[in-house]
């Protein structure tokens, strides 16, 4: 291309910058890059030539091409390094629009891709008289501010994970049930659980509104560790002994009950451990004298401090000098959860507290929840709370007046106590348990063995029991009929001839012919239907014995005998 000032040669690399109007023309500013001081230039937009656009080095992301008009008309193409795609050509992005809309009669938003092909009429005139509904989760009526409460809402869907809750209101949160909303705050909640009972373990939410009076209760503690952790949070703790515990370390004190135990701190201390020194944590504490133990003298401690390794289990309970009343608010203020309580006044504004009924109640946490204060129309003076975060609905804002007269709200009652299930309970622990590590091992003991070496091997001694052979019996224990047994000179010289040859096998005597009777058993009495039926049928013949169920009870005794005496001779 000829220009006023130089000439530009077919493969030039240009740079465009923008467009100008000089004079009466329009011309279109250009670098270019080919030369040293890389000069702009004017190019008329008259002129006609063949560009075309030359490759960048540049990589763009496809959020830079989508926020750009100017490169959607740009031709792209894959990092062959870095993406798997298989398209190896030049691409053409265009990015595709999204049309949200409410449909009448439906709930949830309606998505129109822009490059889907439909025709659309404007009926905006036509249906002045057609409400739309707009669907809002709990989440957007926590986003209104609280100016706009008192309204009456509609469920468009209920909870779906209704599952979580045991409370009464929750069978009525279906479709189409209106809802008067009276606002929405942060409210504070304990997490609370039962002591394992006939109905199983329960769970509860206590919201900070619980009007009933707590008395603290002792807490009990199976291992040193819990001692430990619970000491890290409660300073001056101090438990009793309700299990013997003997140690098998010389430098580790055994533990008897009743003993009194103060906890103090913790440190690492070395203790011989099967012999060996070892570095361990252990959890120091003040263990309380006996006055048997004690001495007359003025200057004898009351107290002596001992050590205890972290891995040593036992049984504790907490020893507690305080019996006063709490509010759960105070609770929550003075002391560090977790902790376990017994409720010695039942809340007056609740109809049936459920927490009066347990012997102990165990508060693990406290938690923030958002809630949503809701109440139905026909009670809205009895409120109760939603939690936004483990309640998944959605409503929709009606015209439907206040179930009151105008300017005369009723007074509020909020339950404060809502049952929870183990589901609830297990998720809960999921979202708020952090990694803690677990109490430490006891360390590894060396196996003894010198009660290997002295006590022999399984083997060995099947293998010495197979090749005892057994003492032959002495001829004063054989019976009188064996002891006078001789052998044959000819069966002792055929033996002698060929020793391995076996002894041939003498056949059996017969057995004598004569046939013994015996006499029915007189001392016990025959079945009764033995006795029907000898009643029906003829009586037996003379000389053939009478057999009944009685004459089994006895065996031939001297056939026996005859049998043993006769199977001894043949071998």
């Amino acid at each position: 291309l000829p220009l006023e000032s130089c000439s530009i040669q077919g493969g030039d690399v240009l740079t465009f910058l923008s467009v100008e109007s000089l004079g009466d023309k329009r011309c279109a500013r250009c670098q270019l890059r080919a030369y040293r001081d890389s000069p702009e230039v004017l190019i008329p937009l008259s002129y006609h030539g063949e560009f075309y656009e030359c490759v960048n080095d540049y990589n763009y992301s496809l959020q830079e091409i989508i926020s750009s008009p100017r490169l959607h008309t740009r031709r792209f193409q894959f990092l062959q390094k870095k993406s798997t795609n298989p398209a190896k050509g030049p691409l053409l992005l265009s990015p595709i629009q999204q049309v949200q809309a409410i449909m009448h009669l439906r709930k949830n938003i309606v998505k129109f891709p822009s490059n889907l092909e439909v025709d659309v009429l404007d009926v905006t005139e036509q249906s002045q008289d057609v409400s739309f509904i707009t669907p809002l989760s709990l989440e957007e009526v926590l986003s209104k501010p609280n100016e706009e409460f008192p309204t009456v809402y509609e469920i468009l869907e209920g909870p779906e994970n209704g599952t979580y809750f045991k409370c009464q209101w929750m069978s009525a949160l279906k479709n189409g049930q209106h809802l008067v909303l009276h606002g929405h705050q942060n409210c504070n909640m304990v997490l609370a659980s039962s002591i394992m009972g006939k109905k199983g373990k329960q769970h509860f939410l206590i919201s900070e509104s619980y009007g009933g009076r707590l008395r603290r209760r002792p807490r009990e503690f199976t291992n040193v560790y819990d001692l430990f952790t619970a000491s890290s949070r409660t300073s001056g703790l101090k438990v009793n002994v309700t299990k013997h515990c003997e140690s098998l370390e010389d430098d580790v004190p055994s533990l008897s009950v009743g003993e009194t135990l103060e906890v103090l701190f913790s440190i690492q201390k070395q203790l011989n451990c099967d012999g060996e020194q070892q570095i361990m944590d252990v959890l120091v504490c003040n263990r309380a004298l006996d006055e048997d133990d004690e001495d007359d003298e003025e200057n004898q401690e009351q107290s002596e401090q001992i050590f205890l390794p972290m891995y040593l289990e036992g049984n504790f309970v907490e020893k507690l000098t305080d019996n006063k009343k709490y509010s759960l608010v105070d609770i929550c203020k003075h002391f560090v959860l977790p902790m376990d309580v017994k409720v010695a006044v039942r809340d007056s504004k609740l109809e049936k507290d459920p927490l009066g009924g347990f012997s102990a109640l165990h508060l693990e946490e406290v938690t923030v929840e958002p809630v949503v204060l809701a109440s139905f129309p026909d009670r809205p003076d009895v409120c109760f709370e939603l939690p936004t975060r483990w309640m998944s609905m959605s409503v929709s804002l009606t015209n439907y007046p206040l179930p009151w007269l105008e300017q005369q709200p009723p007074e509020m009652h909020r339950e404060s106590v809502y049952e929870m299930t183990d589901d609830f309970y297990y998720e809960f622990r999921k979202r708020t348990t952090l990694d803690m590590p677990g109490p430490p091992r006891p360390p590894k003991r060396k196996k003894s063995t010198q009660r290997m070496q002295d006590k022999p091997s399984s083997t060995s001694t099947a293998t010495q029991k197979s090749k005892a052979v057994p003492n032959p019996p002495s001829m004063s224990t054989l019976p009188p009929q064996l002891d006078r047994l001789t052998i044959s000179p000819e069966t002792l010289s055929g033996v002698q001839e060929n020793p391995d040859m076996t002894p041939p096998v003498l056949p059996r005597k017969p057995g004598s012919q004569t046939v013994q009777k015996t006499h029915a058993n007189e001392y016990v009495q025959s079945p009764k239907k033995d006795r029907k039926k000898c009643k029906n049928n003829k009586p037996p013949t003379k000389g053939m014995a009478t057999l009944s169920d009685s004459d089994h009870d006895y065996e031939d005794i001297d056939m026996t005998v005859k049998n043993v005496q006769d199977s001894i001779l043949h071998y």
